[in-house]
Formats: structure tokens, C-alpha cells, sequence
């Protein structure tokens, strides 16, 4: 999840650099300067990420394995009663009697198989729910033990845009918040550009561990000048 904004912008010239490198402008100042701080992890990562119940693919796995089974079933009891089994049913069973096993569509039917079984193997055992990022518990509160609570990235996103934008000589700032890493990037109007991502990267770092993350995310700033308008 990322959040943007920006300020109204001036006529600086635009200035840019590779990762980890800055270049001289006309007047000596750096172009650009890209650093990454991780933020000190005292937290408890023992808490697990949120479970998605995922009921869309739960219900059309339920839905389409009670239709095939309630088909088949139908078949099996008119054939024990006394009539002919369905068209479809026949052919199929001729079909696999017959064809060999390195024909195109036992192979391509192989395949389908299996990942529909990899997809709900993986929706079995990954937790889902990317987008909520998981909360130290309280301490020190009776009665809070089992208390869970999990902060959305996009809100963590704004926060720490928010932030950003309090640093002086900051003119625009997006902020993205994933799981491990925290990406950081501004563009500074005024001030030198390693005095603003000094600060940013204090203030960040600060907000970041505010926000009371079970795992703190690796924080990553880049600053530069804004592009000529």
C-alpha cells in the first residue's frame, strides 16, 4: 500500500541519481541520495499474521465438489436400479480404458488437476490477508492477553506520508508499506539534500516504530529535487 502527496511545486531543477550514488549539479549540491535504516526490532515475533476465512473459495470448492459428487452418486444409484449408465459416464470410462497415458489430453487434464490442488493446498496453508500487518500485544493490561490487533497498510501508509511531510524543505513524499520493507520517497525543494533525508530518515524511523508492529519492516529513504515544471 502506498499514500502520495505533495506541496505546490517551485521551479528547482530536476535532479536524479542511481541507487546508493548521488551526482553533482551545476552548484556542487548532490542530485540525489537514497539511504536505508533498519529500524531497531525489539518486538515479539511471535504473534502470526491474521488467517483469511476466504469463504468465496471455500463456498465454490464446496458448491462444485457436492455437484460432482451429487452427479455421480445420482448415476451409481440409477445403475443399481436397474438402468443404463449416463452417456458421459460410459465415455469417460472408455475414454481412460483406452487412451494411453502420454496422450496430450490425459496430460493436459493431469495438469489442470494439479493446480487446482496446488491453489487450494496454498489457500490451506498461507494466512492471507496481506494488507493488515500485525500489532505488539498490550503489556501490562489485565484482561488483554488475547487481545490481537492488526493495522492496515494503507493507513500505515498515510502516517508515515503524514510524517514525512513535517520535515523541512519537503515538497512531495509517497510512502510504501509492505510486510518487510518500508519505502520512502521525497522530493526537497530547499535544503541540502543530505540534511533532509538525515531527518526524514529520524522521523520515519520514529514513526515506524510508533506504530507498534510486531515485526518492525526495514526502513529504505530517497530523496531528491523535484523535476523543473
Amino acid at each position: 500500500m502506498s499514500a502520495h502527496t505533495s506541496r505546490q511545486p517551485t521551479g528547482d531543477s530536476d535532479l536524479s541519481s542511481g541507487p546508493g550514488q548521488a551526482a553533482p549539479s551545476a552548484d556542487g549540491t548532490p542530485e540525489a541520495t537514497e539511504g536505508a535504516t533498519k529500524v531497531i526490532d525489539g518486538s515479539d515475533r511471535s504473534a502470526h499474521r491474521f488467517w483469511s476465512s476466504r469463504r468465496i473459495p471455500a463456498a465454490l470448492a464446496a458448491l462444485l465438489s457436492a455437484a460432482a459428487v451429487g452427479f455421480l452418486l445420482y448415476d451409481v444409484v440409477a445403475v443399481r436400479a436397474g438402468r443404463n449408465a449416463m452417456r458421459w459416464r460410459r465415455r469417460l470410462a472408455e475414454e481412460l480404458a483406452t487412451r494411453p497415458l502420454d496422450d496430450v489430453w490425459m496430460i493436459v487434464g493431469a495438469a489442470v488437476a494439479m493446480a487446482l490442488g496446488l491453489w487450494l493446498f496454498l489457500l490451506a496453508v498461507t494466512p492471507g490477508l496481506r494488507r493488515l500487518l500485525p500489532m505488539r500485544p498490550p503489556t501490562g493490561i489485565p484482561g488483554t492477553e488475547d487481545v490481537r490487533a492488526g493495522l492496515d497498510r494503507r493507513a500505515a501508509a498515510l502516517v508515515l506520508r503524514d510524517r514525512a511531510m513535517q520535515v523541512p524543505g519537503v515538497q512531495s513524499a509517497q510512502v510504501d508499506v509492505g510486510r518487510r520493507k518500508v519505502k520512502a520517497r521525497a522530493r526537497a525543494h530547499f535544503r541540502d539534500l543530505e540534511e533532509v533525508r538525515a531527518d526524514l530518515d529520524a522521523e520515519l524511523g520514529e514513526a515506524v516504530t510508533s506504530l507498534g508492529l510486531t515485526r518492525q519492516p526495514t526502513l529504505a529513504v530517497r530523496v531528491r529535487r523535484p523535476k523543473k515544471g
